[in-house]
């Protein structure tokens, strides 16, 4: 019998694996190019452009994308961010571009950042947290990295990170771009958004111990500097922390050695399956 302390860790990353596909969802395709799976809810509006095509909907190309994200958007079908992203067909190439606020509703696959931001000191490692404000429209209040986003269009994991960096926590272009990749995490949930079929490019950086991030557009209240351990416990006993930081987290105590050799293969495979 396993111990159960592995449980919240467990159920964190459970958490971001809801998604049952295709369960009630249609494949869209652009042209022969397969790239996402609608939500019922795009059904007739789909329909009513006349992408509908027997069990599938189907757009002319990807070109088409941008204005269908446009339509739905028009249609109040959901927000849009005004931020442009890449969307990938199966095989992981580029075929067009939309309002990464339609990504979900048509179960596109999406890409983001996460940045660990580490002070090293002879007390131990302490890790910068940053607390998301309450307006934000995605899990307000919580409990966040240094810096995350999205990866607009155009943009590579390193450059979208050192961007997040400066917009988000005042880090110098400079001293972002030293940060190392150290994981690349997947996962499909199901949201009240839609469908998340994410993939996160995670970095580490190592701060100097005077460096204090700073908010800069309001995304992040404040930055709080805790020791790992308290982290790892926050983890462990809350859900106060945004679902999928969680698992970046997790990814994190695990490089740094906070789990047994036997715990820690059980997480890897879990997370690994994500």
């Amino acid at each position: 019998m396993h111990d159960d302390s592995l449980a919240p860790f467990l159920a964190h990353i459970r958490n971001c694996q809801t998604a049952i596909l295709p369960g009630p969802r249609r494949e869209v395709l652009a042209g022969d190019a397969s790239f996402g799976l609608a939500d019922p809810l795009l059904f007739e509006a789909l329909t009513a452009l006349g992408y509908a095509d027997g069990p599938v909907f189907r757009l002319p190309d990807g070109a088409a994308l941008q204005s269908l994200g446009e339509a739905l958007a028009g249609q109040r079908l959901y927000r849009p961010h005004n931020e442009l992203f890449d969307v990938f067909d199966k095989s992981g190439a580029v075929i067009g571009r939309i309002d990464r606020g339609a990504l979900p509703l048509l179960g596109c696959t999406a890409a983001g950042v996460h940045l660990n931001g580490l002070v090293e000191r002879p007390e131990g490692v302490f890790l910068w947290m940053g607390h998301r404000a309450d307006n934000k429209r995605l899990d307000p209040g919580k409990l966040d990295h240094l810096a995350a986003g999205g990866i607009c269009t155009g943009l590579s994991p390193l450059q979208a990170l050192i961007k997040e960096a400066g917009e988000e926590a005042a880090i110098p272009p400079d001293l972002a771009a030293q940060a190392q990749p150290v994981a690349t995490l997947r996962y499909a949930m199901a949201r009240p958004e839609g469908l998340r079929q994410d993939t996160l490019f995670c970095y580490d950086l190592i701060l100097p111990p005077d460096f204090e991030p700073q908010p800069v557009d309001g995304e992040v209240a404040f930055f709080e500097l805790m020791p790992i351990e308290k982290v790892f416990g926050i983890v462990r006993d809350t859900n106060d922390v945004k679902f999928n930081v969680n698992l970046v987290l997790i990814d994190l105590f695990l490089r740094r050695g906070l789990f047994s050799a036997e715990d820690s293969a059980r997480l890897r495979q879990a997370l690994d399956g994500a």
